[in-house]
């Protein structure tokens, strides 16, 4: 385990972040320039060596809910790795996919419209949502039943 001391040079070696000292002699680190509200890159370093990283949802590292890894035990190219990490998370703009929309109508002449929001499969009828599902199958499968196909 690397002491506070050796932490806090390998920190201090990303001029991106700035440091803010906390109570109970803890440290932490902020990258101002974060695309997110989120700016926190170090968390309560403290001086028994403890601290944390927000990784946020990152696949290479286990956080935990709030998304910090604990850095007790980590080397010196561990914490420099995840420090990098996190600030690119934080510089990188998340790519927003847009919305699946597909109209669907029935023999009448009547038209549906099935989007995909915030992992719910919605059914508008002009601007009224008409019903809403958990997963596409089951909202093909109701509008099917209904006498609608995709157009």
């Amino acid at each position: 385990m690397l002491p506070f001391e050796d932490k806090l040079t390998i920190i201090e070696e990303f001029p991106e972040l700035s440091r803010k000292d906390v109570s109970l002699n803890r440290v932490n680190f902020h990258f101002e320039e974060s695309l997110y509200e989120k700016t926190t890159v170090v968390y309560h370093l403290h001086p028994n060596g403890n601290g944390f990283v927000y990784t946020g949802s990152l696949p290479d590292y286990e956080a935990n809910q709030k998304g910090l890894v604990n850095i007790r035990d980590f080397s010196g190219d561990e914490l420099r790795d995840i420090i990098r990490a996190s600030i690119d998370h934080l510089a990188t703009e998340e790519e927003i996919v847009p919305p699946v929309e597909q109209m669907w109508k029935d023999a009448e002449g009547h038209s549906l419209m099935l989007i995909e929001e915030d992992e719910r499969w919605n059914i508008y009828a002009g601007d009224n949502l008409e019903d809403s599902f958990g997963g596409y199958d089951e909202a093909t499968l109701y509008l099917r039943e209904e006498g609608f196909r995709r157009r």
